[in-house]
């Protein structure tokens, strides 16, 4: 089994691998200022930046890119990814939804699904990510799943259009968070 064709299962989703054929889906959530303006990339203007990027997705090996898919109606509602941070020592994590999907615990569900397989197939312990500063909703996300707080950073746009403060979370993971 290759990274490109792991499948988690959780009670509300299956994490599976991202493929060009989403594109459509995918464009709901990268298309969506609400949800752009707290992400590094800009908001996509059409669909053919989101068959870009998901190609690339399908040809990268360092990180575990994940769909998420609702199973009570099989709509693909989020995308995640998480791999090592090579320059913190940890397995960093992101995770974006359709705004829509805001507020459920999509996000809370999928990315414990994402932790707990890095922990037992990877013996992964130290995990950090990071969220733009007005982003509140996702730091509570990081803290349920056992990261805590640990300062102030900055990230850019890709496309350099604009700096943005970011609130930087860190934690070890036990067994205890799931």
């Amino acid at each position: 089994m290759t990274m490109h064709d792991i499948k988690i299962n959780t009670e509300r989703l299956l994490l599976r691998p991202l493929r060009t054929a989403d594109a459509e889906d995918v464009f709901e959530w990268v298309g969506d200022e609400r949800v752009a303006r707290y992400m590094v990339y800009t908001t996509y203007s059409d669909i053919e930046q989101a068959r870009e990027w998901l190609a690339f997705v399908e040809k990268d090996t360092s990180t575990y890119y994940f769909g998420f898919e609702r199973v009570a109606d099989g709509k693909l509602i989020g995308s995640g990814d998480i791999g090592v941070d090579s320059s913190k020592d940890c397995w960093g994590f992101g995770y974006n939804f359709r705004y829509d999907c805001w507020g459920m615990g999509y996000a809370t569900e999928a990315v414990k699904a994402m932790i707990h397989y890095a922990c037992v197939n990877f013996g992964a312990r130290k995990f950090a990510s990071s969220h733009c500063e007005p982003n509140l909703a996702s730091g509570n996300v990081m803290k349920k799943c056992g990261l805590h707080f640990v300062g102030y950073g900055e990230f850019e746009k890709l496309d350099g259009s604009m700096k943005m403060r970011s609130m930087e979370y860190e934690g070890e993971i036990t067994e205890s968070v799931f």
